[in-house]
This record gives C-alpha cells, sequence and structure tokens, in this order.
C-alpha cells in the first residue's frame, strides 16, 4: 500500500519480462489473465511459446484414462477452440512464435481444423518450431485391436492429406497406435521436410513390417513397442538420438547405413529363454556412440559380452556414459566389466538391479507357457587381469544390497579403475503400485556403513569416496533416461 492506494507491482513490469512470465504458463492460464485489461490481452497476442494440450483440459481430478468419449469430444473441440482464438488474435509477422504445440486425440474432423489453424499460423508468422502429438485415447497396446489400429491410421493420413501445409512446417510429430499403409510413413517423412523429432508408439505397416527411415534434418528417432520385423536406417544425417525399445527379431532387427553424427543410444527389450543374445559389436556396427543405455526389464540380460575386438572398440571408442538399467536381481555383474575393457574414454557407470513386479510376469505357470527364461544372468569372468582403466570416475548403483555378488563387482571396479572419484550406493527402489515389499540388505547405519567400506576396500588402495543414503536429483534424472529431449517441457507420456 503506498499513500492508501494499491500498487500493482506487475503490471509495471515491461512488456518483455511479463510476456517471458507468460511463456512459463500454459496456455489455459496464460489466456485467463487477458480479461485483466486491454494491456493484458496485447501481451497474450505476443506470447512465443505456445503449448495447447488436451491435458490442461481436463477436469479437476479426473485421470486421462478415465474420460468418458463424451467428455473427450468436449476437451478436443475446447483444444480446437483455444487454438483458433490464440493464433488469430496475433498480428502477422510481428512476433515469431519459438514454439507452436498441439497435443490432441484423432477423433471425428478436430484434427483438421487444428491442422489448418496452424497451417495458417505458419503462412501468417515464422515459426521456428512446431509440434503434433495425436492420441487416439488408448493407453494399453492390448486395448487395440487389428481393426483400431487400421481405422486410426485412416483417420490420420486423411488429417495428414487435410494439411500440408502444416505438416510441412512440423519440426515433431509424436504418434501412436496405428497401423500404416505400405508407403504412408514414407510419404509422412517426405511431406514433413522440416522433421527434427519423430516419435512412433506401437506404429507399423503390418505384422513383422520392416521400417525405413530416409530424412535430410532428422536428429531424434524413437520407435517403441512397434511391431517392427526390421529397421533400416538408411540415410540419416543429422541423427545424433535413437531410442529403440521392444523388437521382435533378436536375429539382425536394426541396420545402420549412413548416421555420421548418431552419439546418443538407447536400447530396451525383454529376452524370453529362447532368444539369442545380441552382440553390440555388430547391432551397433558403424557407430561410435557417447551416450548408451540398455534396459532388460528385469528379465534376461540380452548382452552377450564380448573380448576387445576392434569392432567392438570402434563402436565404444567415444562412449562416456553407461546406463544399464532393470538388470535382474542377485545375479553376477561382472560381465559389464567387458564395457570398461573397449571404451577406453568412459566417465561415469550407472546401473539399476531391480526386479520390478509390476512389469514382470510373476505367475510361474505362466512364465514357463511363454518361455521366459529361469536364468536370467550371464556369466563372464574374462577379465584381463592387469586390466586398467584409467577414464572412469563415477560409479552408481541403485538397488544395492550387502550380498557377494555387488561387493565382489564393486571391488572389481576398484581395481581396474585406477582414477575413480565417487562411488554411489543407492538402495532398491520403491513403487507405489508393487503389492509386495521385499526388505533388502541395505547398510543403512554408520557402523554397517563402515564395516561395508572395510568389505569393499580391503587389500584395495584406491582413493574413491563412498556416498549412501538420500538418491541426489541428477543421478536419478539420469536413471530415468527420458526417451527423447523434447522442445517442450518434459511431460510424461501419460498424465
Amino acid at each position: 500500500m503506498a499513500k492508501g492506494k494499491k500498487v500493482d507491482r506487475l503490471s509495471a513490469l515491461p512488456d518483455d519480462v511479463l510476456v517471458n512470465i507468460l511463456d512459463r504458463l500454459n496456455v489455459r492460464e496464460a489466456a485467463r489473465t487477458s480479461i485483466l485489461s486491454r494491456r493484458w490481452t496485447q501481451l497474450c497476442a505476443k506470447l512465443s511459446r505456445l503449448i495447447i494440450s488436451t491435458l490442461d483440459f481436463l477436469p479437476k481430478g479426473v485421470l486421462c484414462t478415465d474420460i468418458s468419449d463424451d467428455e473427450l469430444f468436449r476437451i478436443n473441440a475446447a483444444v480446437v477452440q483455444a487454438t483458433d482464438s490464440i493464433l488469430t488474435r496475433r498480428n502477422p509477422g510481428e512476433h515469431t512464435i519459438r514454439l507452436l504445440s498441439t497435443r490432441f486425440y484423432l477423433r471425428d474432423d478436430v484434427p483438421i481444423s487444428i491442422g489448418r489453424a496452424v497451417g495458417h499460423a505458419m503462412a501468417a508468422h515464422l515459426v521456428d518450431n512446431a509440434k503434433f502429438s495425436v492420441m487416439t485415447g488408448k493407453y494399453e497396446i492390448s486395448d487395440m485391436a487389428e481393426d483400431d489400429l487400421i481405422t486410426s491410421a485412416r483417420n490420420f493420413m486423411l488429417f495428414f492429406d487435410a494439411c500440408p501445409s502444416a505438416f510441412g512446417g512440423l519440426t515433431t510429430l509424436d504418434l501412436e497406435n496405428l497401423r500404416f499403409g505400405e508407403s504412408d510413413i514414407s510419404n509422412v517423412l517426405i511431406t514433413c521436410k522440416r522433421l527434427k523429432h519423430l516419435r512412433l508408439y506401437n506404429c507399423d505397416s503390418g505384422d513383422c513390417s520392416t521400417l525405413q527411415v530416409e530424412h535430410a534434418h532428422l536428429s531424434e528417432l524413437s520407435i517403441v513397442h512397434c511391431m517392427l520385423e526390421r529397421v533400416e536406417l538408411k540415410w540419416l544425417p543429422q541423427l545424433t538420438t535413437m531410442v529403440f525399445e521392444g523388437w521382435l527379431q533378436f536375429q539382425d532387427p536394426l541396420f545402420i547405413g549412413h548416421v555420421p553424427l548418431l552419439e546418443v543410444v538407447s536400447l530396451t527389450n525383454l529376452a524370453l529363454s529362447y532368444h539369442k543374445m545380441v552382440l553390440l559389436s555388430e547391432f551397433l556396427s558403424g557407430t561410435s556412440i557417447r551416450d548408451l543405455k540398455l534396459a532388460f526389464n528385469s528379465e534376461k540380460i540380452w548382452v552377450q559380452p564380448e573380448f576387445p575386438t576392434p569392432c567392438l572398440s570402434s563402436v565404444f571408442r567415444q562412449l562416456r556414459f553407461v546406463n544399464l538399467l532393470h538388470l535382474p536381481e542377485g545375479y553376477d555383474l561382472t560381465w559389464t566389466m567387458y564395457i570398461l575393457e573397449a571404451a577406453p574414454l568412459l566417465k561415469e557407470l550407472y546401473m539399476t538391479v531391480w526386479d520390478h513386479a509390476c512389469n514382470m510376469e510373476m505367475d510361474e505357470e505362466k512364465r514357463k507357457e511363454e518361455s521366459y527364461s529361469e536364468n536370467r544372468g550371464v556369466e563372464w569372468d574374462l577379465v584381463a587381469a592387469d586390466f586398467q582403466h584409467h577414464s572412469l570416475a563415477t560409479l552408481v548403483i541403485f538397488g544395492f544390497e550387502s550380498e557377494d555378488c555387488f561387493v565382489n563387482y564393486v571391488r572389481r571396479v576398484l581395481v581396474a579403475a585406477v582414477n575413480l572419484e565417487d562411488v554411489f550406493l543407492y538402495s532398491r527402489l520403491e513403487c507405489g503400485s508393487c503389492k509386495e515389499k521385499k526388505l533388502g540388505r541395505y547398510p543403512w547405519t554408520k557402523r554397517q556403513r563402515i564395516s561395508m567400506k572395510k568389505r569393499l576396500t580391503i587389500g584395495i588402495e584406491s582413493f574413491a569416496i563412498f556416498h549412501y543414503g538420500e538418491m541426489r536429483p541428477g543421478h536419478v534424472a539420469k536413471m530415468e533416461y527420458p526417451e527423447c529431449s523434447l522442445l517442450e517441457e518434459k511431460e510424461a507420456k501419460r498424465c
């Protein structure tokens, strides 16, 4: 208060500062400020980040998995209205749109209405980045019958054919639950000339189909749970990041052609007892990656340890960071040492040991019927006795316990990694949905940790510092390893 009058300090700020503040809100909240005054109405027309998502229009307390068809139609209509309202307020060519992102359901003519509005915006304004996230309203692969996949793909192609200007300006496309025609994906890539980020979830062209990818500007490609027999990265001169999760064949499922800039690779799969193990020297042949994630879904290790051959050394020669996720519990970890031997520049090694019951088949009869492996580990005890690694600085283990398999492994790393600086030993991960809670043997007390350090370092000369207790946010973020870095805020796939 000043002399009995209210002072509006927020409105006293210059326009560029207020626009920066509004850019940090979702569009629905930012639009509400337009009722404050004529000035605030004009500010909304200057926003540089327009993220319009169906998730922002859900009723309070309602999850996207619980909405009815009527509610879905209403939410989609609200997205159309918001898109039209926000884009028509802007003066043509006056302010650059740094990001124009829309997330909507593939229903009726709504996508076409949004696509045309976005196409008009691209014609009238400079749009640096544009994204479509197209949802089908199904959240489990088992919910989608083949006819549903085909119908959804046809609806998407109608949308695509009706809005060529919008797709021509897209930089990010996120698709799910679509069974395309044979040439549909190729046509989409040809039209989306500016595309940099492509994510396909449960998309294919029929059972055991082949996906061939060629694009001049694509830098991030994510292929998740797609029923593909083979993926061919034929010509992708700008590709830097690839996520490949859930392939069908263990015999030659990936062909890597011209991808000279590929440096971040994430591979996730569930191996059954009859699946052959993967040789990374062959799987990633022709690449020289810096950042590698391998995830095993708490089941059989599907990677075959290798001697450091010239081919493997070529693949790993630039490797700086490795994340081994959801390794099965109770098995020897020595096999991972082969990565150290083949990657002389490796700086950080992360691993998560966790039998996550929510994601596993726990019924013994079903495990036998579906050929889950009884022995999920892999043996490898061929580490050179005099092997030394001079670059590894950080070792992080989630799910550490006072068991011999962990203690022996950490001791091996301490001996080999002569410049190791920090060892972070965290307790097992917890999941709120898991019914069974396991009591692990973790050194919780100071006395237990002193005893553990003696077990780990007896007879070994190492200057590494041991860390226990609360997980550091930076470590958890690296362990989770988001699929592909999106242009907008890091959203979970599902709310």
